[in-house]
């Protein structure tokens, strides 16, 4: 079993939540409430803008050229072309980019960005990128799910966000991660290794709760 099998097999619980829950299921057959999904869709927003910090800080860490050349491209793809892409697709929900420029982080979505960019900074490049693959790996597993045996058809609203998800190219892009997260791991010692764990664990629950926000649209209590 390599080491991308032994992090999926050690968050099993965490993941099939992911598959189970309500928010999912509603992209799913499009039941969805519109208020949920576009709150998601701000706060998603305002994460990938420290996503994209991750990579910057992996990229200056990472003790080769043709690792510092991908990560340099996968923060250039989140800022000048998901990012666009994400506006775009915001625009079709009413937010404009003014709105989006002035919104403030959920409890959840600062935690978890506030994990990704701390590990980033402090800990090996195998770690960060054990930390940023449930991400990758996470939405592509839920979007070929969805992909499979959702509604696809053109009155489901979200149908666009189960095309991107199950997309060749996201196919793509989950396989790199994968393939550096097992260079990586093969690498490192064991206390490395098991720090690796870790940070695929906290970064599943954290997805976790990412859906459980927008399901409940979290707010500050104070």
């Amino acid at each position: 079993m390599n080491f991308c099998a032994q992090l999926r097999e050690e968050a099993r619980d965490i993941w099939d939540g992911w598959h189970n829950h309500p928010f999912i299921s509603g992209i799913k057959d499009g039941s969805l409430k519109r208020g949920k999904f576009i709150y998601w869709i701000k706060q998603d927003y305002l994460y990938l803008q420290d996503y994209a910090r991750v990579f910057a800080l992996a990229g200056a860490k990472a003790n080769n050229l043709e690792d510092m050349q991908s990560f340099a491209r996968l923060m250039d793809g989140i800022l000048n072309t998901e990012m666009s892409l994400h506006r775009s697709y915001c625009s079709q929900f009413g937010i404009t980019a003014q709105e989006l420029d002035t919104l403030e982080k959920s409890p959840t979505c600062q935690g978890y960005t506030d994990f990704l960019v701390r590990t980033a900074a402090l800990e090996p490049v195998g770690v960060t990128v054990a930390a940023l693959l449930p991400c990758f790996w996470g939405f592509y597993e839920i979007g070929t799910r969805l992909e499979a045996v959702g509604n696809t058809g053109e009155d489901n609203p979200y149908r666009d966000w189960i095309a991107m998800y199950s997309s060749d190219e996201f196919a793509k892009l989950t396989e790199w991660s994968k393939e550096l997260l097992e260079k990586y791991a093969r690498k490192a010692g064991a206390e490395e290794r098991e720090s690796m764990k870790k940070a695929f664990l906290i970064s599943s629950k954290y997805e976790s709760l990412f859906w459980e926000m927008a399901h409940t649209l979290e707010e500050w209590i104070f």
